[in-house]
């Protein structure tokens, strides 16, 4: 039996689908080349963005087509709007949250799916075998455990299934889940719910076996990942304390690792944040902070909690204590009443900011969110005038950051193969992308670390010679 699985969205989706590829596994299913092959097909989506909920829509109604051919199961999870989710419950046979993965495995047998997984079930005794001290739990037990009698929460026990790595180089590793700002132009406190920290114990032993598997990079992920520890306060440690901790893990192994963070939210970003990632080399010098307007009066209207003034004293901090950094930002365009001073309050900090990456995006109403209940009335020719005046104003800055790097050398990660024929990417450590010849097409190069000089820039991308090989004398020591 074979599995196909669609996932859309952020890295907190591509992060839920290892896992939910660890419970496909482990009841017997193999991965599918094409969805045509597969006899579970499913999608892992993200009510954020309407184009994300089109594309479920177009693969649903051509997997139920397929149905009439021979018999598919259709499943849907990720992150949905209650208003969606009322629809997709017509059209697919299981719709379920990513908190209740666990329980995947019993939902199917339920359904009338025979599996490996379900037939050795129908054999077991009716008392599992106890769990040992520190063991991972098994998919079984997953299934079976309940809330009750543990203070063991839903996610927990999501988050202690074992991530099936989509790279032998590079992990997320999820540390937080959901949000309490409840900005009013989000789905996410409704697909998601509340902020729920993960155990920092957990985050610290998933850490260290990626270290102790040699990864070279890796992402910490939540919605709020600064804050970290503020739904457990006196019981966990706070971000900044969780970064400490990390970073000198990190740096402990001696070779070179980059630890990223994403999305911090600006009320949470304190100066402590920063003087962590100052003082580790191993936590990368890339920070992604959420702008989403440069107007005060919009940000109120967005329910953001923070002012234009306190975002530009988290960057003048970060300027000051980490010269090298990268910064990006999110920033929406159009909002509900955004008037055209306003928007060039925009215009003006994000000029003043310098990103070297901002991901723009044209407001759209989400059903169920505050802002939706709001006329939206930035007709969408305005919309998209205001979108590419924004995206000028971002390739100009940008650009002036490239080229500062014109004829210098830059150390970057490679993460494969390039569009253009015999050439390889990667990325910086500011997560800048950069592509180079490969000297006879040699992918071995890939999930290494390499210099490169500098040869030709565009404002969001690089391209270079390569210069040397990074060695891995850490592999010496850990055989």
């Amino acid at each position: 039996m074979k599995y196909f699985v669609l996932t859309l969205g952020c890295q907190m989706n591509i992060s839920d689908s290892e896992r939910l590829v660890t419970v496909l596994e482990g009841m017997g299913y193999a991965p599918a080349q094409k969805e045509e092959e597969a006899d579970l097909l499913g999608v892992i989506a993200c009510s954020v963005r309407q184009k994300a909920i089109d594309k479920v829509y177009m693969k649903i109604h051509k997997w139920n087509r397929m149905k009439e051919q021979r018999p598919v199961i259709t499943f849907l999870t990720g992150c949905v709007l209650p208003a969606d989710r009322e629809k997709f419950l017509k059209l697919f046979d299981l719709v379920f949250t990513t908190n209740e993965l666990p329980g995947l495995p019993e939902l199917l047998s339920q359904y009338g799916v025979v599996t490996p997984y379900a037939l050795q079930e129908q054999q077991k005794k009716s008392t599992p075998p106890a769990r040992q001290p520190g063991d991972m739990l098994s998919l079984t037990r997953l299934a079976q455990e309940t809330a009750d009698g543990n203070d063991r929460s839903v996610l927990d026990r999501l988050w202690e299934i074992e991530p099936s790595l989509h790279s032998p180089f590079e992990a997320f590793v999820p540390i937080q889940n959901g949000c309490d700002k409840f900005c009013t132009y989000c789905a996410v406190p409704y697909t998601r719910g509340r902020e729920v920290s993960r155990p920092s114990g957990e985050v610290l032993e998933e850490i260290a076996g990626l270290l102790e598997r040699g990864y070279k990079s890796i992402t910490l992920l939540g919605q709020n990942v600064n804050s970290y520890g503020l739904d457990k306060k006196g019981k966990e440690i706070t971000f900044a304390r969780l970064l400490e901790r990390i970073g000198g893990m990190a740096d402990a192994t001696g070779r070179r690792i980059w630890v990223y963070f994403t999305s911090p939210h600006p009320r949470d970003m304190g100066p402590d944040v920063v003087d962590a990632i100052a003082s580790h080399p191993s936590l990368a010098k890339q920070i992604h902070l959420p702008l989403q307007a440069g107007d005060d009066e919009v940000l109120r209207r967005m329910n953001r909690k923070h002012t234009v003034d306190d975002y530009r004293r988290i960057v003048r901090y970060i300027r000051e204590q980490l010269p090298q950094t990268t910064l990006f930002t999110d920033i929406i365009v159009g909002f509900p009443g955004e008037t055209e001073e306003q928007f060039e309050h925009t215009r003006q900090v994000l000029r003043e900011m310098e990103f070297n990456m901002a991901y723009i995006a044209v407001y759209s109403p989400r059903p169920g969110t505050v802002s939706a209940r709001r006329k939206d009335d930035v007709p969408m020719k305005v919309k998209k005038d205001r979108l590419h005046r924004l995206t000028t104003d971002l390739e100009e800055s940008a650009l002036r950051a490239t080229r500062a790097m014109l004829q210098r050398t830059a150390t970057l990660l490679v993460t494969g193969k390039d569009r253009k024929d015999g050439y390889l990417s990667g990325h910086t450590e500011g997560r800048i992308p950069v592509r180079f010849l490969s000297p006879g097409g040699d992918t071995s190069l890939i999930g290494k670390f390499v210099t490169v000089n500098i040869t030709s820039v565009a404002p969001f991308s690089m391209e270079g010679e390569l210069v040397s090989v990074e060695e891995e004398i850490w592999q010496e020591s850990t055989k």
